[in-house]
C-alpha cells in the first residue's frame, strides 16, 4: 500500500514546539513506517520525517490568511497531479474547505479526511451540499461527530503518542502545570484563580502569536504572572514541556469548549500526572474519573470565569487528588492511546475505504454540484 498524508502548512512536521496535529501526523507517519507502509507527505519545506516529502511552501503560521489560502490551494493541486501514485490520500483537512470541496470531483483514487479541530456550526454546509455527506470522515472522538452526526464517520480513530518518549515520574513536586493555548476556551484564567485557590504554584506552558491570543493574555493572563506563584513559561520544546508534565502534581485544564480530542492529556498520563478536566467533549473518553483524573461537570454554555465551576474544580481536586494512582495513568495510555494502535485504527480504516471508494465516489459525484468540473 503507498498512502500520500496532506498535511496542514501552518507548522513543520514535526512541530518544534506547539503543534498537536502536526504530531499526530508524524507519529502516524513512524507508525506506517514501522509496519512497511510506504508513505508521502505533502507538508512544509522544513519538514523532517523519514518518507518522501513534498515541500510545498515554508511554515506559515497563522497571521496571513490569504496567504495561507494561496498555498493550500497550491497544494491540493499537488496532491491532485500525484493522485494516481497512491492507493489512498489522507487529508488532513474539513473536506469543506474551499481547495478541497471544488476538487472533490476530481480525485478518482480513494480519499480520506482527518478533521481535527471542531465540527460545530457546519450543518448548513453540509445540507446545502450533500456530496460531503458521502466524503468519508474520521473523527478523532465520538462526541467530534455529535454536531454533524449525518456525515459519513468510516471510524473513530483516537489520537497516539509514542509513550516511550514521555519519562514516568511517580514522585511529584508540589505544582500544577497548564500547557494549551493563550485563550478562552482552554481556560487560562479559570486555571489561574483555581491554583490561587489550592495555594498552589502554577506554570503555564502556553502559545501566544496570533491577535486573539495576544489579547486574551494581556488582559487576562499577564496581569496575574508574578513569577512566583504563577510563572509564564511561554511556548517550549518537548523535553523541556515533559519536564514539567512529569514532574506535576497535576495538569489542570478548566476548559471551556467542546475539545475534540486533547492531545496533551493523554501526555500528561503517559508521564504519570492526572488530569483535572472539565467535563466536556472528548474528556470522558480520555480520563476516567478518580482513576487517571478527574471530571468537573460545568454548566452546558461555557461562562468566563464561572464560579461555579472554579469552586467545583478546587472541591474536587482535594477530594481526588490523593486517589490517583500515577501506574494507572501511565497504564491508561499505554492501552488505549499509542501510536501504533492509532497506526492499526487507520490501516483499517484506508482498506475499509479502498474497498468501498468506487460506490463512495459515484454517490459524491451524483450529489455534486461542481459535477460539470468532471466533465470538462
Amino acid at each position: 500500500m503507498k498512502v500520500a498524508q496532506v498535511g496542514p502548512l501552518i507548522y513543520r512536521i514535526p512541530p518544534e514546539k506547539y503543534g498537536g496535529t502536526e504530531l499526530v501526523i508524524y507519529n502516524l507517519l513512524k507508525g506506517l513506517r514501522d509496519r512497511g507502509i510506504d508513505c508521502v507527505l505533502f507538508a512544509t519545506e522544513d519538514s523532517h520525517v523519514d518518507c518522501h516529502i513534498v515541500p510545498i511552501c515554508p511554515p506559515l503560521g497563522w497571521r496571513d490568511e490569504e496567504k495561507i489560502a494561496y498555498y493550500e490551494y497550491l497544494e491540493s493541486c499537488h496532491v491532485l497531479s500525484r493522485q494516481e501514485d497512491f492507493d489512498i490520500i489522507h487529508i488532513h483537512f474539513h473536506p469543506h474547505n474551499p481547495q478541497w470541496f471544488f476538487s472533490l470531483p476530481l480525485f478518482k483514487k480513494p480519499v480520506i479526511f482527518t478533521v481535527h479541530s471542531l465540527l460545530e456550526g457546519f450543518a448548513k454546509i453540509y445540507r446545502k451540499f450533500p456530496h460531503l455527506t458521502y466524503v468519508p470522515i474520521v473523527s478523532i472522538s465520538n462526541d467530534q461527530r455529535k454536531p454533524l452526526p449525518f456525515a459519513n464517520y468510516v471510524a473513530t480513530v483516537y489520537n497516539g503518542i509514542d509513550v516511550s518518549i514521555f519519562p514516568y515520574e511517580e514522585k511529584k513536586e508540589d505544582f500544577l502545570v497548564f500547557v494549551g493555548r493563550a485563550v478562552f476556551e482552554k481556560g487560562v484564567a479559570e486555571a489561574i484563580e483555581i491554583a490561587k485557590r489550592l495555594g498552589k504554584k502554577l506554570y503555564i506552558i502556553a502559545k501566544v502569536d496570533t491577535p486573539q491570543e495576544e489579547e486574551y493574555f494581556s488582559k487576562y493572563v499577564k496581569p496575574q504572572v508574578d513569577g512566583k506563584k504563577v510563572i509564564f513559561l511561554g511556548e517550549l520544546t518537548f523535553n523541556e514541556k515533559v519536564e514539567y508534565l512529569s514532574k506535576a502534581e497535576a495538569f489542570i485544564f478548566p476548559m471551556q469548549w467542546r475539545e475534540p480530542f486533547g492531545l496533551v492529556m493523554i501526555e500528561a498520563m503517559a508521564c504519570g500526572t492526572p488530569v483535572f478536566v472539565t467535563d466536556r467533549g472528548s474528556a470522558k473518553e480520555i480520563v476516567i474519573h478518580g482513576k487517571t483524573g478527574a471530571l468537573i461537570k460545568a454548566r452546558k454554555k461555557p461562562k468566563f470565569m464561572d464560579e461555579e465551576l472554579i469552586q467545583a474544580f478546587v472541591k474536587t481536586y482535594k477530594r481526588y487528588i490523593d486517589k490517583v494512582d500515577p501506574k494507572e495513568c501511565r497504564r491508561r495510555v499505554e492501552e488505549n492511546f499509542t501510536y501504533k494502535k492509532m497506526t492499526q485504527g487507520y490501516l483499517e480504516t484506508y482498506e475499509k475505504v479502498i474497498k468501498n471508494w468506487e460506490i463512495i465516489r459515484k454517490n459524491i459525484l451524483s450529489n455534486n454540484p461542481t459535477l460539470a468540473l468532471n466533465k470538462l
